[in-house]
């Protein structure tokens, strides 16, 4: 794509139709997750005694129950990237049973994450070709970004890029909108941003001034006005 039709669509864009900018989450909405399946998997490797406090859930493995501080404070650092995978996977360890392996581990964690429809990455590209800047912002951790960057090449799809644990820092923090409105030059006025979680997208409106969707779908919606 030539860098004078990319300009040209851009300039046309923001004539005609007042969102510009789409700053999309990545897990929920680019890629599917599914959680409870990643539950399931850690329960096979986990004594009944870690089932709540670690997992979060119940006897039976549904409803969310009140996880340790000690696990609160394991999950926040991993997804702020102040601890590596080594050291997440290794604590995690502690709570399996004995001679569980950090490749089962590693395995059920990465069982969270499910499919990612190509016509999701097709649309992104879409919006790009017709002059939308996109960006990238999620939550996230070492172990579940690198597969889904390098697998589905997701760079080569957005003008700019923010993971929690590049930046350390996460959503719904005041300081993570900031920064990223900031850096990628972000105007409220024209900005959309896309997020399934309800706090993630108050967290937008309240501190930067986005609209804000909780699907692609609805996106499509916004964007054929």
């Amino acid at each position: 794509m030539s860098i004078f039709f990319t300009t040209f669509a851009r300039k046309y864009v923001q004539l005609y139709n007042p969102l510009m900018c789409i700053v999309f989450d990545l897990g929920g909405v680019i890629i599917n997750l599914n959680v409870p399946r990643c539950v399931r998997n850690f329960m096979q490797l986990m004594d009944e005694e870690y089932i709540r406090t670690v997992l979060g859930i119940d006897d039976e493995g549904e409803g969310v129950v009140a996880v340790s501080a000690a696990t609160k404070q394991l999950m926040h650092d991993y997804e702020y990237g102040n601890i590596s995978t080594d050291e997440f996977l290794k604590t995690l360890q502690q709570y399996c049973h004995p001679g569980t392996t950090i490749e089962q581990i590693r395995a059920a964690w990465l069982s969270m994450l499910d499919e990612l429809p190509q016509e999701r990455l097709d649309y992104i590209k879409e919006l790009r070709a017709r002059g939308y800047k996109t960006v990238l912002l999620s939550n996230s951790n070492e172990l579940h970004w690198q597969p889904i960057w390098d697998q589905y090449d997701l760079g080569s799809y957005f003008d700019a890029v923010f993971a929690s644990q590049q930046l350390h820092m996460a959503k719904p923090n005041k300081d993570i909108y900031e920064y990223v409105a900031r850096e990628a030059q972000l105007d409220p006025a024209t900005t959309i941003y896309v997020d399934d979680l309800e706090k993630n997208r108050a967290a937008g409106e309240r501190y930067v001034g986005w609209q804000t969707v909780e699907s692609i779908d609805e996106l499509k919606k916004k964007c054929s006005m």
